[in-house]
């Protein structure tokens, strides 16, 4: 889909921005919208909206005061549209693909006008497998199908996983094995490659997005560039003060130890692959992300952060 042709922004009326959010998981299809949730509420309240969130249980905890929490599960089949009343934009984040299509027409029938929906790069490769086998792909296109305006989000990895236990298996596990032994086990270690961006600035571009209607029926790339596996642990090292060695795994050992550490297999085959997919075309996969329009740069207005400032900002995490 062509996202670069030219359209005159419009802000979007007053009303209720709601986002939904899911507990933590290592189930293939996950993502960390908790994690991205309350950046988003902090930036959304910041311009002076008026923030709702439908929450699972588990995910009740550390939002702004201001926000109107609900607790329930957007994965979950829903008995009512009440949660979306008064709501003008959605931030859909979490959405199951066998009850999405209900949900989607409670949120319809109670007047949401656009949805801005946290996807993933898998619709990509989903469309080449047979629609019972589709995840990502089944969400984009029941939300392209339910009558309301759309806008798809496909993120690259997110750098704060490693803090809500989602996908990527890579870095899941560095935490523990910084503090304990100031160490970092990993496949690939200088040749693998994969790409990131701040949870910040995802959150601020969803919030760009669900501001104006300059992106509808667009799906946008919000991609950060590939970083080396060396290059995230130096950047650890530096802002914790510490060395921390680099200890260079097969393919077949890091499997294992993410196996044990609960990642399903399919998590681990993506990984892995991408790892070695974007090492070996790391010049053609950092020009495509640099070619993407808009780019992240130009939907947030400033240029996007660093694994070094994500780094500093959670160094407690491997002290």
């Amino acid at each position: 889909m062509d996202t670069s042709r030219p359209l005159q922004s419009r802000p979007i009326p007053e009303g209720v921005k709601l986002l939904t959010v899911v507990a933590p998981s290592k189930d293939e299809g996950k993502s960390p919208t908790g994690l991205v949730g309350r950046r988003l509420a902090q930036q959304l309240l910041a311009n002076g909206d008026s923030v709702r969130v439908l929450a699972e249980p588990d995910e009740c905890s550390d939002w702004p005061n201001d926000v109107h929490l609900v607790t329930g599960s957007i994965g979950q089949p829903l008995t009512d549209g009440g949660i979306f009343a008064g709501a003008d934009v959605m931030f859909l984040a979490g959405a199951n693909p066998a009850t999405v299509e209900p949900t989607l027409a409670l949120a319809r029938d109670a007047g949401v006008r656009r949805i801005v929906l946290l996807s993933s790069h898998g619709s990509e490769f989903e469309q080449w497998n047979p629609p019972e086998t589709w995840y990502w792909l089944a969400i984009e296109r029941a939300v392209e199908r339910c009558g309301i305006v759309w806008t798809h989000l496909r993120p690259s990895a997110v750098m704060g996983s490693v803090i809500s236990g989602t996908y990527p298996a890579t870095g899941s596990d560095w935490p523990d094995s910084i503090r304990a032994e100031g160490a970092v086990r990993e496949a690939f270690l200088d040749n693998g490659h994969y790409p990131f961006i701040h949870e910040d600035d995802l959150a601020a571009v969803a919030a760009a997005v669900m501001r104006t209607d300059r992106y509808t029926g667009c799906i946008l790339e919000a991609v950060g560039l590939p970083l080396s596996t060396r290059s995230r642990v130096r950047s650890i090292a530096d802002a914790i003060g510490r060395d921390i060695r680099g200890i260079d795994m097969t393919a077949a050992e890091s499997r294992a130890v993410w196996q044990r550490n609960g990642w399903p297999d399919g998590a681990i085959d993506v990984t892995l692959y991408a790892l070695e997919e974007y090492g070996a075309r790391l010049t053609e996969l950092t020009e495509w992300t640099l070619t993407q329009r808009p780019s992240v740069a130009e939907i947030i207005g400033r240029p996007p952060r660093t694994y070094d400032e994500w780094a500093v900002e959670n160094a407690h995490l491997f002290r």
